[in-house]
Order: C-alpha cells, then structure tokens, then sequence
C-alpha cells in the first residue's frame, strides 16, 4: 500500500510536530500566510510533491541571491543572516513546526521580508524541490549525527544529497556544513571530495575555519560543552565546463 511505503521510508529527522505556546499559536496564526510556503504535497506531512518546484521569485516578490538554510531549529542563524545581508533571501527548511513559529516571532520582530520557511523533508527538496543552478549557499549546521551505526542510513549528509546540492548550487554556490560529531565530519569530507562539481573552499587543509556569520546555537554550545571539536567545511560549485 502507498500508505505503508511512506510509513517506512527512511528520513533524516525523528521529531516533526510539538506543541505551540499561547504567544506562538498566536504567530503563527497571524503570520502563517507572509512567511510560509506551502508545497503540494503526498501523502506525507513533510513530503513535497514531485512535480513541486519552489519559485523563489514568487516567495519573495523578486529576484535575489538565494541561501537556503537546512534545519534551521529556532530560526537563530537564519535570522541573523538574514538581517545582516538583506540583499538576499533565505529559505529555512525545518520539520519541527514550534521551531519554526520561534523564526516567525524573530522574523516579525526584526521586521525581516527576505525570510521564508518551508517544512519539507530536505532530501527531497534538493532532489527535486529546487531548480538547477537556483541556490547561492546551502547550509547544513549541526544535523542529527544519529550516532548508532544501525542509525547511520538516517543521516542526511551522503553521497547522493551532496551530489543534489551540487546540481542546485549555482557556479561559484558555496556548500557549508558544521557538525560536531568527528566520524559524521569524517564521512562529510569524504563524501564532499568524492563530488566531481564541487571543489573545497579551502584548499590544503582538512577542516574550513569557522564560519563567522554562523552564530553560536544551543546545540553548538551543547557540543562543546561535551568536549566535542567543531568541525566546519566548505565546498564551492565548480564553474561549468565549457
């Protein structure tokens, strides 16, 4: 059954729904229509149709570097980018909905109208949801590390995701990611110099600097906090072959 094939089909997430406060019911309410898109949809609650193409230009009423933020929790770092670069737009893909009220309240707060969210399962969304050559940034800061190994194939971060985030990546997009979690950094890596249209960012060293516009998060502080490293990296689109 169509039903039983999306019960079992594996994601990169675990928590999708949560309960909303008073004050976010009441943001996302009133705010619900400006800031998110709402995709076709299967049957899933997070899937996104597969003839479903996000049209940036009529998300944001014009025409805009796009950075696409993956995972954007409470909305911390998305807002904040947002704010300091107001010359580009920012799509905040996130299946935790009172996450995603949080980013309304900061986005009306701020006064921000280069922000949209969108909750979508993210694999599909680079798979299929996005146009070739569309994105300037893609960023991935801390996904769940599913650190069982019998966990492993939930991991959002592999071969066949980076290779769609390459094909989404305008030439000269950069690819971002940051985890804390050594062996998930180690398959990154390995699986980022593996795509032939990306190339890294920094050349000659093993790791990317930190990523400066990247604010501190709970979960990045959670990280350290446990003696975990930061690992960042970042890998350019290559520019096309002629």
């Amino acid at each position: 059954m169509p039903s039983e094939r999306i019960r079992r089909e594996v994601v990169s997430f675990a928590r999708r729904d949560g309960r909303l406060s008073h004050r976010h019911q009441q943001a996302w309410d009133e705010h619900h229509a400006r800031y998110v898109v709402e995709p076709m949809r299967e049957a899933r609650s997070t899937s996104l149709a597969g003839d479903w193409v996000f049209d940036a230009s009529a998300a944001f009423g014009r025409c805009a570097p796009l950075v696409v933020e993956i995972g954007s929790g409470d909305g911390d770092v998305v807002l904040a980018s947002a704010r300091a670069h107001p010359e580009r737009d920012h799509l905040a893909v996130e299946v935790y909905r009172p996450g995603l009220a949080r980013t309304i309240v900061g986005a009306d707060r701020l006064g921000l109208d280069n922000v949209r969210m969108l909750i979508a399962d993210a694999r599909a969304l680079v798979e299929h949801g996005l146009p070739p050559e569309s994105v300037t940034e893609v960023r991935v800061f801390f996904p769940d590390p599913w650190p069982k190994a019998r966990h492993h194939k939930r991991r959002l971060v592999d071969a066949g995701f980076v290779a769609d985030v390459a094909r989404v990546l305008r030439p000269g997009g950069v690819l971002r990611l940051a985890t804390d979690w050594q062996d998930y950094a180690d398959v990154m890596r390995a699986v980022c110099e593996a795509e032939p249209e990306l190339a890294s960012a920094h050349p000659g060293t093993a790791w990317a600097p930190r990523f400066e516009e990247r604010v501190e998060t709970r979960y990045e502080r959670k990280g350290a906090a446990s003696g975990r490293e930061i690992r960042d990296l970042a890998y350019v689109r290559r520019p096309r072959r002629r």
